[in-house]
């Protein structure tokens, strides 16, 4: 065979190849139209199964190929929902925030807020961390108690609402002990104030209001001390705070105060 019998043969090959390949591509390619409901109902199977990667695909599918129908604006929430689901919650959030900005009457809109509390909630960290997640989560949450008190995610958003505030206030301790350890008093005090003023029904309040007799003893502020104490033993008898509290202000001294003298006079008896 000749080099440029060779050269037609080959360059007939690749055009073949070539045109084999298009038309698979254009086979994968084509659009298919399909009904509404068949290709929803594909889609719900696949969240029933599990498989959450797919049915945000067919999700998707519903709204590309009928964008106005009512189908579409329940595929949105669903793709929102399943990306939750699949802790891709950046990409929930912006689903969710879409759906109430183009859908802010629908009546899943109290379940577009709840599911965005959501997906704030799931992220909130220990109180050695950024409490950033925790602020957005509380606000979040909020919201659906405010605008939607009589759904059905209103109850389950003020329980985490409590434990959102109660998690903040946990914050604000975590960082007036250490300020406390480290005998900066005026800066431990401001972070107890915090809890004692704006998380009054958290469960460190008792502990906050201690901290501050503690504190107040150290300082020799004996009747801001007793004021303290008072407030904590009106609202708070049976805690056992209290009953360190109580003992701190009978002595007039503060628990740091009583251990240093107890060293003191342990020292002077080796000595």
């Amino acid at each position: 065979m000749s080099r440029f019998a060779f050269s037609r043969l080959f360059a007939g090959t690749i055009l073949i190849a070539a045109s084999l390949l298009s038309a698979c591509s254009d086979k994968k390619d084509q659009y298919v139209e399909r009904p509404v409901e068949e290709l929803y109902n594909e889609a719900m199977d696949l969240v029933e199964k599990g498989e959450y990667y797919k049915a945000a695909q067919a999700f998707d599918e519903v709204e590309r190929q009928h964008p106005y129908s009512v189908w579409a604006t329940k595929a949105q929430l669903m793709a929102a929902y399943v990306l939750y689901e699949r802790n891709k919650y950046a990409d929930a959030l912006v689903a969710l925030d879409r759906f109430i900005q183009l859908h802010p009457g629908n009546k899943d809109a109290p379940y577009a807020y709840y599911l965005k509390g959501l997906c704030y909630y799931e992220q909130v960290t220990d109180v050695a961390r950024d409490q950033k997640m925790t602020e957005m989560a509380l606000k979040s949450l909020q919201e659906v108690v405010d605008r939607y008190p009589a759904s059905t995610y209103a109850r389950d958003a003020k329980l985490k609402v409590d434990l959102a505030r109660d998690h903040l206030a946990g914050k604000e301790m975590n960082i007036g002990r250490y300020y406390q350890q480290r005998d900066q008093w005026l800066a431990a005090l401001n972070r107890y104030k915090v809890v004692v003023e704006q998380f009054q029904t958290t469960s460190h309040v008792p502990e906050a209001l201690h901290r501050m007799v503690e504190i107040y003893l150290t300082l020799g502020l004996e009747d801001e001390a007793k004021k303290t104490a008072a407030v904590l033993g009106h609202n708070f008898p049976g805690s056992e705070w209290y009953e360190d509290t109580f003992s701190m202000v009978k002595s007039g001294q503060s628990a740091k105060q009583s251990g240093e003298k107890e060293s003191s006079g342990w020292f002077g008896w080796m000595w």
